[in-house]
């Protein structure tokens, strides 16, 4: 029964989203159909393993289980089969209508050692998993791709990032594309397991995790909270749905974009207090995610992050973000440094990468001629690289998708701006303090 109703939902989907043009340029994909990926194991066995980071030397283990007796505990080592160090966290269960979810661990494991394979067992049975810390210092490498649904697409977006190493993925938003059919989260968690079990996922929410329904369920985000538990306490942040974390010299923040936002509001009082604690001699770069891009050109979702932006734009600009990544509009757009609508050499660098393989299609329609701040802009399913080599320079690449290859369509270098003078000496100037610093772009 299940199967036949996701079959009837599936048709229902592809027939709304039939609405892929050509582009003049050249033949751009279509959508392609989505995937349902099922559980294969026992009701005790682990299944939608993910990680993510927990402070400076601990990772988060999370799973599901249909077996409500199956123990929170995950037992680890540097050896195959061989478990030195064990760990005990909590779980969590949810209802949505009709649904009830499996047992949802959540344990933190660690101190962990950094660069360092770490092989694993959840609930005390099952298949063993590894995973790799990141490293302690630079260099560090940062894969990065928003809206990635499961479909085809999805499925070789993944396969491409993971043919090539990274450290950390990082997710602006837009997951398992569920809109309320909860077995599609199930599913989700199924198809990304074997690359987010192996690295850690971080992420924020977007549009498609919200999840409302009126008087029953008017808050949202219900099943994104249970099972995407980020390192939010750990930074101070009273929501799940924005947080921040340090990782090799990184100090990277995720934003809601759908959370207030608004000067009186919580995530606002946060982001000025994170911002005031950034040490940019020991996170000299400094970058943050959202969903709703404040730039862009597409006529898809025009203007739906202007009010964010004119919110909290200007913190960034003084705190020297160096760049912005958003999803929510299907395609890839960069823009150069920016602040206040105009080019700026201490603005940041904003991105748009809403194009992981959602069930949606692509946004095709850039708005002609392109505005002078927006540097590369096309509508292709990929995902981008983002490569910090040392205190001062950096690699960003976008690979786009061309069938079973990886085809590297947009690169920059660019120097941070906690290492520019002239951004320096401005801030100084501005707030007659020099203790926040950032780059210009090469």
């Amino acid at each position: 029964m299940e199967k036949y109703w996701f079959s009837c939902f599936c048709f229902f989907l592809q027939v709304l989203t039939l609405q892929s043009h050509a582009s003049p340029e050249y033949t751009r994909q279509p959508p392609r159909p989505i995937i349902f990926t099922h559980h294969k194991g026992s009701d005790s066995d682990p299944q939608q393993v993910h990680i993510s980071l927990v402070g400076k030397d601990h990772m988060r283990v999370s799973w599901v289980t249909s077996d409500h007796h199956t123990r929170s505990k995950v037992e680890y080592g540097k050896a195959p089969g061989r478990y030195e160090s064990s760990a005990t966290g909590e779980h969590t269960k949810y209802q949505y209508f009709f649904y009830s979810s499996g047992k949802i661990h959540h344990v933190k494991i660690g101190p962990l050692e950094p660069a360092t394979t770490y092989y694993y067992r959840c609930g005390g049975s099952g298949p063993e998993f590894s995973l790799r810390t990141p490293p302690s210092a630079l260099p560090i490498e940062f894969a990065v791709a928003g809206d990635l649904g499961q479909t085809e697409w999805t499925e070789s977006t993944l396969a491409h990032i993971g043919a090539r190493d990274y450290d950390v993925f990082l997710l602006p938003g837009d997951l398992s594309y569920a809109d309320t059919q909860q077995i599609l989260w199930d599913s989700f968690g199924r198809l990304v397991e074997p690359y987010a079990s192996r690295r850690p996922w971080m992420v924020t929410e977007g549009n498609h995790e919200i999840e409302t329904f009126p008087i029953i369920y008017p808050e949202g985000f219900k099943a994104y909270n249970a099972r995407w538990l980020m390192p939010y306490e750990e930074s101070g942040s009273q929501s799940n749905l924005y947080y921040s974390f340090d990782v090799a010299g990184t100090h990277i923040i995720m934003l809601g974009s759908y959370a207030d936002f608004g000067a009186s509001s919580k995530q606002y009082k946060w982001l000025e207090a994170d911002l005031a604690k950034v040490n940019r001699s020991e996170t000299p770069w400094l970058f943050v995610l959202l969903h709703a891009p404040w730039y862009n050109s597409n006529a898809a979702h025009k203007g739906e992050g202007e009010s964010m932006r004119k919110s909290m734009e200007e913190m960034l600009y003084k705190a020297r973000v160096d760049v912005v990544f958003s999803g929510h509009v299907h395609a890839y757009e960069r823009f150069t440094r920016v602040y206040g609508n105009k080019a700026d050499p201490c603005g940041p660098v904003y991105v748009t990468i809403g194009d992981g393989g959602n069930r949606e299609g692509l946004a095709l329609l850039f708005e002609k001629p392109s505005p002078s701040i927006s540097v590369y802009r096309e509508p292709s399913f990929g995902h981008g690289r983002l490569r910090i080599l040392n205190n001062t320079h950096a690699h960003w690449s976008w690979h786009r998708n061309n069938e079973s290859a990886s085809v590297m369509a947009d690169e920059v270098w660019f120097q941070s701006l906690s290492s520019s003078k002239a951004c320096k000496q401005e801030v100084a100037q501005a707030q007659g303090s020099s203790s926040v610093s950032f780059m210009d772009e090469l």
